[in-house]
């Protein structure tokens, strides 16, 4: 790991070299090559709004760049282009702008004040009765779709009831477990029915962290189109920003502020998106997509890894990480990174092996491969940002230092921080804390003890032998696995599984890593397509997490190669659904809710469906040149979450520097 993080600061170093030698020799030729891009025309058959700037320096879309915010796709190139329809598989990339720009949810999400805001929802539901059972909320007035047809509460009915009719959505099983009906009693009124007494109906139909299925759909365009084949080609939606162009190889999805912006939902509610344009664009390898920042190509990049930040801050003096030392990125992404198991297939349905496989790594070493030990860990299904290490982790110390295995092995060590510290010292690592509680706060509560010998016994008793080095399978053929991993996205799982299956190859197992591209390594994990993945299905922003958890209920288990609505990894635990079905019963302020979402803590540890290992550490630099008004830690107006749904909200705090 080591090498290829040296290899890639090398090949961006001699990248740009090159790009400045061909700079200096092809500036005869830029005006020519800038008058090329002035000539690219649009969906609607238009020159692009700018030619009267063409002295300005124009991208390769043929927008005035000072007027375009040029965003990193971080799930990589869209296979199908004209595929809009979020219900079913192979759509566009959600992080290609869809949905962060022209979808639109009933509420979102404050992650500050760590409470839901309405968005297309005026208001939050009311009960109309004593059951739990029967609500009601308001749409707002005076939106309307980005085509001018108004938007109302009869294109939320409508969308509730084509899910509940399309079985061959992934999406209906969920919903239909949910929601017995959802009607409008006039243009602006929902009425709705759940199936089982709701506590949380906002939470579940709403945004908690990057987003929510549950996306509303135009009926005057749907109603005359199946859903489970409509591709939605010439989309809409209710966002400040339009499509307005598309590579058809998929490589970059341009955005035009909607001229009567003020009747989108941001319009609305926050004020005028400060980016005329807004490109979302694949640059392809991550030194691609560094020296596209350096040249100030590029205004926010969504994920890299440490050694390539290192590059950018020393090159680009305009770029900007969360931090401006140490650690640099955000730790407190709601998302924490691990491997997952599929417990429908052999042998990962056994439990004594999925904690074989969490005792054979070597944790220190991972996170050192995975990024240079800048990572917090976490033993427990949800994420170590602050707020749930105060709610949960730290109060589970004394369980989880007790807990023992069936043989009365207590497997927990509560020195991984300070043990660390220790490497990162080695290092020459500064501004490291020294504070016991500081450490703590900063690289986690503890972990599980690397302990190959343990993790043996549990094999041996479940009838694995050892061959010489190599472990056996119970049928006796050499045990192989594949770990499914992104490929050029999400950085810091792609390097997890590497760096996992490397500590696992160390103790006798043949692993695979099998990158792959987002629409397929999404659709594996819902289909069961995998053995193990450096998947993050354990997820959480508030103390109440019983929205995040509630995927979990064993009634969301499907056969393997059908869509899972939830439980992906179809771990059926009796314990975890009841509890779960408390919850759905309580409000969020009862003091029962963390108790139980405790236990439901205390039941993954047991069973280990997903080995959770760190929080997410998010290095995802802006570059300040062409536009101001970036939350940061000093401007922490809201986190830098440019993948989610909220990304629309953050548009009106953007301004241009005019260079």
């Amino acid at each position: 790991m080591r090498i290829m993080k040296r290899l890639t600061v090398l090949f961006i170093l001699v990248a740009l070299v090159i790009t400045a030698c061909n700079n200096n020799n092809d500036k005869s030729n830029s005006t020519s090559d800038t008058n090329k891009n002035n000539s690219a025309v649009g969906t609607d058959g238009n020159k692009d709004a700018g030619d009267s700037k063409s002295n300005g320096k124009m991208t390769d879309v043929g927008t005035p760049r000072s007027e375009t915010l040029i965003v990193d796709i971080l799930g990589g190139r869209s296979p199908d282009p004209d595929r809009y329809n979020p219900y079913v598989p192979g759509a566009v990339a959600m992080d290609a702008g869809v949905h962060q720009l022209m979808f639109s949810n009933l509420w979102e999400i404050d992650t500050q004040k760590g409470t839901q805001i309405p968005d297309l929802a005026a208001t939050f539901p009311e009960p109309l009765d004593g059951t739990n059972t029967k609500f009601s909320f308001k749409i707002q007035e005076g939106l309307t779709w980005s085509d001018g047809q108004p938007f109302t509460a009869h294109d939320v009915e409508f969308t509730a009831t084509m899910i509940t009719g399309a079985k061959e959505l992934g999406y209906n099983g969920y919903f239909t477990n949910l929601i017995k009906s959802m009607k409008a009693t006039d243009d602006y009124t929902i009425e709705v029915e759940t199936v089982n007494p709701e506590t949380r109906l906002a939470q579940k139909l709403g945004v908690v962290i990057w987003g929510n299925t549950f996306r509303v759909m135009p009926k005057h365009i749907w109603e005359k189109e199946d859903p489970a084949t409509f591709k939605f080609s010439n989309p809409i939606g209710v966002g400040p920003y339009k499509l307005k162009d598309r590579d058809p190889q998929g490589n970059w999805f341009l955005w035009e502020k909607r001229e009567d912006w003020q009747k989108s939902d941001i319009g609305k509610l926050v004020g005028e998106p400060g980016p005329k344009y807004i490109l979302f664009k694949f640059f392809g390898p991550e030194e691609k997509r560094i020296i596209a920042m350096i040249q100030h190509d590029m205004d926010i990049l969504q994920d890299i890894t440490p050694e390539s930040w290192d590059v950018l801050r020393q090159k680009n003096e305009y770029a900007k990480a969360w931090y401006e030392d140490f650690p640099y990125a955000t730790m407190d992404d709601p998302c924490e990174r691990g491997m997952s198991f599929n417990t429908a297939k052999e042998p990962y349905n056994n439990p004594d092996v999925r904690w074989a496989l969490t005792l054979m790594t070597d944790i220190k070493n991972v996170s050192m491969a995975t990024f240079g030990g800048m990572l917090r860990v976490s033993p427990i299904q949800l994420p170590p940002i602050k707020v749930l290490q105060d709610t949960y982790h730290k109060p589970m110390l004394g369980w989880l230092k007790d807990f023992t295995l069936a043989d009365g092995y207590k497997p927990f060590d509560d020195s991984y921080a300070s043990g660390i510290v220790d490497m990162l010292k080695q290092q020459g690592i500064e501004g490291l804390p020294t504070d016991e509680s500081a450490i703590k706060d900063t690289f986690g509560v503890g972990w599980w003890k690397f302990d190959p010998a343990q993790a043996a016994k549990l094999l041996e008793k479940s009838g694995f032998k050892k061959d010489g080095d190599k472990w056996l399978m119970p049928n006796g053929k050499p045990w192989t696995m594949t770990i499914n991993a992104p490929a050029n996205f999400e950085v810091q799982s792609m390097r997890l599984a590497f760096a996992v299956a490397d500590s696992w190859r160390k103790q006798g197992i043949e692993v695979n890593v099998q990158q792959m591209e987002g629409a397929s390594f999404w659709d594996s994990e819902s289909t069961g397509a995998f053995q193990i993945g450096s998947y993050w299905p354990a997820c959480g922003l508030l103390p109440d997490t019983t929205a995040n958890m509630t995927g979990w209920h064993k009634q969301y288990i499907v056969p393997i190669g059908e869509q899972a609505p939830g439980n992906r990894n179809r771990w059926a635990n009796d314990r975890v659904s009841s509890l779960l079905d408390e919850l759905d019963s309580l409000p969020s302020d009862d003091p029962k809710v963390v108790q139980n979402i405790t236990e439901i803590n205390k039941e993954f540890v047991k069973g280990m469906p997903f080995i959770p290992m760190f929080g997410t550490s998010k290095f995802v630099p802006v570059d300040t040149y062409y536009w101001d008004g970036f939350q940061s830690s000093e401007n922490a107006f809201e986190g830098p979450w440019w993948w989610w749904s909220q990304f629309k909200f953050y548009t009106p705090h953007l301004k241009p520097t005019g260079r």
